[in-house]
């Protein structure tokens, strides 16, 4: 499965889907999804990009969210936790998870297109592939991987030079 990043979609019902199935999930789990939360959640989904914290929190101010780093940090890492974003450890920044909810055996990769700076997730399962083999070989046993490729997307790569 992918994130429709680099495809044409319905975007505000993507959105709409996304924000449905967040509050589900907290309202299930018993957790909280305060307004700044709430509010973080739809910067990211907004995008089809990664976004900075700073970026991130310059939008929550803009909005009456408060304009100090703990304020997204916060909500960031409230998201991050409990599934419905992922940080790309390659720009430092954040993007709404494609498949938000249980991360238990979510394993993704992102495709971070370099000119435009869309961000596609899709299912990377580290356990079975080339990584996997390598760790077993070791002894070692994987708990988590971060997959990001860099490259670009169907558009910027038609794009004439």
């Amino acid at each position: 499965m992918t994130r429709a990043g680099f495809h044409p979609h319905d975007h505000h019902r993507c959105i709409a889907d996304a924000m449905r199935a967040a509050e589900a999930h907290c309202a299930a789990h018993r957790l909280q999804l305060t307004p700044v939360r709430k509010r973080t959640l739809e910067i990211l989904l907004t995008e089809h990009r990664a976004l900075g914290a700073y970026d991130i929190l310059s939008r929550l101010d803009a909005g009456g969210f408060g304009g100090q780093p703990p304020v997204a940090y916060r909500a960031l890492d409230f998201l991050t936790t409990h599934g419905f974003a992922h940080k790309i450890e390659a720009l430092n920044a954040y993007v709404a998870c494609a498949i938000p909810g249980d991360q238990a055996d979510h394993a993704p990769a992102f495709l971070i297109c370099r000119a435009c700076g869309k961000v596609e997730e899709a299912e990377a399962e580290p356990a079975k592939g080339p990584l996997a083999r390598a760790a077993r070989a070791a002894g070692f046993a994987i708990e988590r991987a971060v997959i990001e490729a860099q490259g670009l997307c169907p558009t910027c790569k038609d794009m004439p030079a």
